[in-house]
């Protein structure tokens, strides 16, 4: 079976024990404001442009077949309505200028690539993570890979929205060692406006995988002004405490450093300005979540 990826990242640190290799999966049902992998939402294959890069050799509308490339005021303009994503344009772009989004691969494949840094999952207690987008939109795919890691005893953790059919979650639940599973407002109405859809399937599901008895960390991102208040988290708290098996949360401070992504692919940025919490913003947070007694870490 064949799956779309974005990219493979090595030696990764931050998304699950040890040492991992991280695998983006292309596709999200979500559009939250501040998503630093913008390029991971469509499942369909995308083209991104670095205007710094370009100087204008005009190649890409030489190669273009479908003519969807012109020049204007020395730089090069795609019609997204006649570009069939062929990929001549990025093959023969001089300076790197354009890059190709979305790589079909299929499951054999990327075990393979995978197993090349089983050492350091030996080592260091990691292994594969699995995260996007939402891995679980591509769960036929998904649960083929993770079958071949149980069969070599590679840890799998996948990182989720948790915004899917139960259905999806219970075909891989048992194949999954950790799940990094996303808590990013509780209010319905907070979560319909910045991040696209109601959360009441997210909460609704985490709450099942909860009862399940599954290792689970909570990853919260902390956006200033959006989620940072005393309310939500007072409520985020409330809420963890009913479920079973938390062992972590984890507080992730917002950053800027996915914004550039935006304009190569010519999407809007909604958060221009936003500023990184403070520091002490973050222990204030972390301080009320150990208070309850639940283990909290900032960052990971």
């Amino acid at each position: 079976m064949e799956g779309t990826i974005v990219n493979i990242q090595k030696y990764s640190i931050h998304d699950g024990p040890g040492i991992r290799t991280t695998v983006f999966l292309k596709g999200c049902p979500l559009s939250c404001w501040w998503c630093h992998n913008p390029e991971s939402q469509s499942t369909k294959n995308e083209i991104m442009f670095f205007e710094e890069k370009c100087t204008g050799c005009g190649i890409c509308v030489k190669r273009c077949p479908e003519e969807a490339i012109t020049m204007k005021e020395m730089k090069p303009t795609i019609d997204e309505t006649k570009c069939i994503l062929c990929g001549n344009c990025t093959d023969f772009c001089y300076n790197e200028a354009r890059e190709y989004v979305g790589q079909k691969i299929g499951a054999i494949e990327l075990f393979k690539e995978i197993q090349k840094d089983e050492i350091f999952y030996e080592e260091s207690g990691g292994g594969v993570t699995f995260s996007g987008g939402e891995p679980l939109l591509q769960v036929d795919f998904l649960s083929e890979v993770l079958d071949i890691c149980n069969k070599k005893n590679i840890h799998a953790t996948l990182d989720t929205s948790g915004y899917t059919k139960w259905e999806n979650i219970e075909k891989i639940v048992n194949k999954v060692d950790l799940f990094l599973y996303d808590l990013k407002l509780i209010d319905d109405e907070k979560h319909k406006k910045y991040i696209g859809v109601s959360n009441k399937l997210i909460l609704e599901n985490l709450k099942k995988l909860s009862s399940l008895g599954k290792r689970i960390f909570v990853r919260m991102p902390i956006i200033a002004g959006i989620n940072d208040d005393n309310d939500h988290i007072d409520e985020s708290i409330k809420f963890i405490k009913t479920l079973n098996n938390i062992e972590q949360v984890n507080l992730i401070p917002y950053h800027s450093m996915g914004m550039d992504k935006y304009k190569r692919l010519n999407m809007d940025y909604k958060l221009s300005g936003m500023e990184k919490p403070a520091d002490e913003k973050m222990e204030e947070l972390k301080e009320k979540f150990e208070k309850e007694g639940i283990k909290v870490k900032i960052g990971g």
